[in-house]
C-alpha cells in the first residue's frame, strides 16, 4: 500500500483492478482509496453499500464512468483499509466523507452513492450543499424509508442461506432469483475476482454491526424533508430490490426536487451492476 497525502499528479489509464491503493490522513484517520480516470474536472466520489471494501465495486462500472471522469473510491473509517472504529449513524459516516473529500483538496464533487453510500450522500447534500455538484443516488432510500428498518433480518437470512448453499449471500441480496438474475449475480461475483493484487482487507463482524446499527436508526428515523436538496439527481434500483423496498426509490423520486428515474425490469438491489453497461452511458449523459 502506498501512502501519498495529495492526489496523484497524471492521469490514469490503469483499469480499477490495477489501480494502486493509496492512504490520505484526515480527522485522525487513514483514508484507503484508490483513484482513476483523468486528473481535471469535477471528481465523481463513490460511496459504499454495507459490508463494502474498495474491491466490492464493479470493475465495469468503475472502469466505464473512469473513461471520462477522474473516480475516487475509498474505504469508510474503520473498514478494510481505512483506520479507527466504524460509526453506527449515517450522519457520522456523511462527516468522514466529507472530512476525507477537503483533505484531497476538493471543494466540488460529484457523489454516486449506492445502498448505505445514497444514504450518506443525501445527508452529504443537505449538510454541504456546496460540496455536491451532482448525485446519483442507486438502490436507496431516504431516512425513514418503509422497510430500511429490515435489512439487518434480510442481511442475516440471505448469509446464513449463502452459507448452506455454498454461495456468496450477495447472489441473493442483490439478483433476483430468475434465470437473468442468477445469471447476473454470477458475472458480477466473477467480475470482483479480477484484482489479484493487494486487495482490500474484507470488513470485520464488529464494524459490520456498527452498519447495520446505522441503517437500522436511518430506517427509524423521521422522514427528512428532501425539497432543500436542489442539486440535479440520478435516482435508480432494479424493480424487485428486496433489502432496500424498491418503493423507497420511487419516494425519492417524488420527493426531490430536481430528479430522474430510472427502474431495471427483472433486477433487484444490485441492478446498476446487472445492467452496467446501460448505466454507465446513462451516469456519463447525466454527470
Amino acid at each position: 500500500m502506498t501512502t501519498i497525502h495529495a492526489p496523484t499528479g497524471a492521469a490514469s489509464n490503469t483499469p480499477w483492478k490495477n489501480a494502486p491503493t493509496h492512504t490520505i490522513n484526515a480527522g485522525g484517520v487513514e483514508f484507503a482509496y484508490r483513484q482513476l480516470g483523468p486528473n481535471t474536472g469535477v471528481p465523481v466520489v463513490f460511496l459504499t453499500h454495507l459490508a463494502a471494501v474498495l474491491d466490492n465495486w464493479d470493475p465495469r462500472v468503475v472502469d466505464g464512468i473512469a473513461a471520462r471522469r477522474r473516480v475516487i473510491a475509498f474505504d469508510n473509517r474503520g473498514v478494510g483499509g481505512s483506520s479507527g472504529a466504524t460509526p453506527t449513524t449515517i450522519e457520522q459516516m456523511a462527516s468522514d466523507a466529507v472530512t476525507f473529500i477537503r483533505a484531497l483538496g476538493f471543494d466540488q464533487v460529484d457523489l454516486f452513492g449506492l445502498s448505505m453510500g445514497g444514504m450518506i450522500a443525501q445527508v452529504i447534500a443537505q449538510q454541504e450543499p456546496r460540496l455536491v455538484r451532482k448525485m446519483i443516488l442507486a438502490g436507496t432510500g431516504p431516512a425513514g424509508g418503509e422497510g430500511i428498518d429490515n435489512v439487518t433480518r434480510i442481511t442475516y437470512l440471505d448469509t446464513a442461506r449463502g452459507l448452506l448453499t455454498r454461495q456468496d449471500p450477495k447472489q441473493f441480496l442483490f439478483f433476483t432469483r430468475t434465470p437473468n438474475g442468477r445469471a447476473a449475480g454470477k458475472e458480477f461475483l466473477a467480475r470482483l475476482e479480477e484484482r489479484t493484487n493487494d486487495r482490500d482487507k474484507a470488513i470485520s463482524v464488529g464494524s459490520f454491526r456498527a452498519q447495520l446499527k446505522a441503517i437500522h436508526r436511518w430506517g427509524q428515523q423521521k422522514p427528512a424533508d428532501l425539497g432543500s436538496i436542489y442539486q440535479p439527481v440520478l435516482v435508480l434500483n432494479g424493480e424487485s430490490d428486496k433489502m432496500v423496498p424498491t418503493k423507497n426509490t420511487l419516494d425519492l423520486d417524488r420527493r426531490l426536487p430536481n430528479s430522474q428515474l430510472v427502474v431495471y425490469p427483472d433486477a433487484g438491489h444490485g441492478g446498476v451492476f446487472q445492467f452496467h453497461a446501460d448505466f454507465v452511458k446513462r451516469a456519463l449523459e447525466f454527470l
